[in-house]
Formats: structure tokens, sequence, C-alpha cells
């Protein structure tokens, strides 16, 4: 089986304390259940594990109703080991993995990861029809020999964190809302691509970002942005959306790094997406557009302004 071969590659030196998911986003709730896997590792001296899916399962349990993912693989793997977990284990999930009964991937867990715990959430289930709920698993686990940890969830402002309530937020541009239940700012990447150099005419050269098709993106605007490249942050303005004074084209993601000079083609760029600062329009001549275009870049820099007051302040 291809799960079984995946984990022979991972297989620790020492027992483990594993969770299960996704984990699309990293977000606050999952970030709770991390802490309380950590914990429960630290105090039996296990490996904290945590085993995700290289794409969402629904792609593949229904392919006509794919999900925007917020982070990629890479983007998962980087945050989860920034959480301090060790052990990160990406799966490949298929339509012969999804009919692995309960009780035989538990114990491909057990032989290969060495499973002694499950940390979970309520309503998690794993194999076959989702037939290992809470219950089962509880079940299966003492006869098995690993025991299993139900972790409730995390809530915000009355809401349970999830990756679903952040789609929509940022879906609707509620950038502040995206930015509280993630804990941190949305980011997306991709590798720097040619595009039409209408921002070079304008003075904005601007970094045409190669983002994955199945990548989710706020809705069309202008942001304040943080550009990463190779580890170094810039500050920069970034346009999503349709280039509407051009003709409606193809979505794109446009980044203007403010005060930047050097060659970009080619390279991975990374961008957080800080504030939004206005809607995507069309403008009546290039004249007007290159005047807006001034206002985003000065009202990035009241703000840098204002944070740099604000820091010296505290």
């Amino acid at each position: 089986m291809q799960v079984e071969e995946e984990l022979k590659e991972f297989t620790p030196q020492q027992e483990a304390v594993l969770t299960i998911g996704v984990f699309d986003g990293v977000h606050l709730g999952h970030q709770h259940l991390v802490e309380h896997l950590k914990r429960q590792a630290l105090m039996r001296d296990y490996l904290p594990g945590v085993v995700t899916f290289r794409i969402h399962p629904q792609q593949v349990l229904s392919p006509q109703n794919p999900l925007p993912y917020l982070t990629s693989l890479e983007e998962r793997i980087r945050l989860l080991k920034g959480l301090g977990i060790e052990l990160i284990v990406p799966l490949s999930f298929t339509l012969e993995m999804a009919q692995l009964p309960v009780r035989q991937f538990a114990s491909l867990l057990q032989t290969h990861l060495k499973m002694r715990g499950l940390v979970v959430g309520p309503d998690f289930a794993m194999g076959r029809g989702r037939g290992g709920d809470v219950f089962a698993l509880h079940s299966l686990g003492k006869e098995a020999g690993f025991w299993v940890d139900v972790v409730s969830p995390k809530v915000a402002n009355g809401e349970v964190v999830s990756s679903t309530i952040i789609r929509q937020a940022l879906a609707q541009g509620d950038m502040p809302k995206v930015i509280r239940l993630l804990g941190r700012p949305f980011s997306l990447g991709g590798k720097v691509v040619h595009g039409t150099e209408r921002g070079k005419q304008l003075g904005f050269p601007t970094a045409n970002l190669g983002v994955n098709s199945g990548q989710a993106l706020p809705v069309d605007g202008v942001y304040f942005t943080r550009a990463y490249l190779d580890n170094h942050a810039y500050p920069s303005v970034t346009n999503i959306g349709i280039r509407p004074t051009f003709g409606q084209g193809e979505r794109t993601v446009e980044v203007y790094i403010l005060d930047f000079a050097g060659g970009l083609y080619g390279e991975e760029l990374r961008v957080e997406l800080v504030e939004r600062l206005r809607g995507e329009r069309r403008f009546s001549t290039l004249e007007e557009l290159k005047a807006q275009m001034n206002r985003d870049v000065e009202q990035v820099r009241s703000i840098l302004e204002r944070q740099r007051d604000d820091y010296a302040r505290s």
C-alpha cells in the first residue's frame, strides 16, 4: 500500500504521540491542539508528531467541489516546525487510503510511527466511512494499546476557529478577522513570473506572482503587504484582481516592493497581507491610475511611520 510505504520513511527513534489532520492554515485552533499534544508528549517523554495530508481529502472524495487551500504543504510544514513539532508526516490521501478500516490504519501508525497516544478534536474521525470517531477510537485504543485524548475546540468571539470560517473571512476581505483567527497575517507565495510590465511603464515595477490555482485568495483589492525574499522582509503594495483599467483579464497577484532595486524573475516570493487599503476599480486614464498608485504607496509609508511611532512609545 502507498500509505505504508510513505509511513516507513518516517519511523522515529522513540515512541510518539500523534495528531492527524489537514491542518490547513495552521490557525489558532490547530495551534491550540498542537500545544496540548506537546504537553502530553513531554509528560510521557514521547515524541510529538503530526500526520498531515499532501492534499485535502475532499479533492479525492469530492473532486467536483475542491476547497481552496489556505497554506501549501510546504508552508504547513514550516509553520508546524515553528511550533516545535519534530515529527511531521505528510501522506498522500488516496481512494485506497479512504477505504482503510480504522483498525488497520491505527495498526500502521503503531507499527511505523510507534504511536502510543492520539490527540484529537471532538469531531475527529478516521478510517473507512469515518468509522473511527472518538468513541470508537477510545474502545480500539484500550484493545490495541494506545490512549486517546480529546481536546475541546478553540473558541474566539463566540465561534469555533476553523479553516472554513477563515476562508469565508478572506473571501469577504475581512483581514482583521483573518489575522485574529490565524494568529498571524495571511500569506501566499510563488515564483515571480513575467507579466505585461505595465507597472514598470507607470513607474511602479511589480513582481507578478505565479500563485497556484488551488490557493485561496482574498477579495480583489489593493493591500499593504510584507514581501519576504531570502528571509528578509520588505514593505510592499500588492494588487489582487483582474486589472479592470486595462480590460478584464485573468486574476493576478502583483507586488510592488517599496524602495527595492534588483531583479526578481524566477525568485520565490512569500507575501503577507497586513491590511486591505481599498477595493480594485477601473480608472478612466493611466494618469488617474498612476496618481492612485502614488496615494497607495504614501498610505503604506504612513502606516509604517505610525507603527514605528507606536513601537517607540511602547
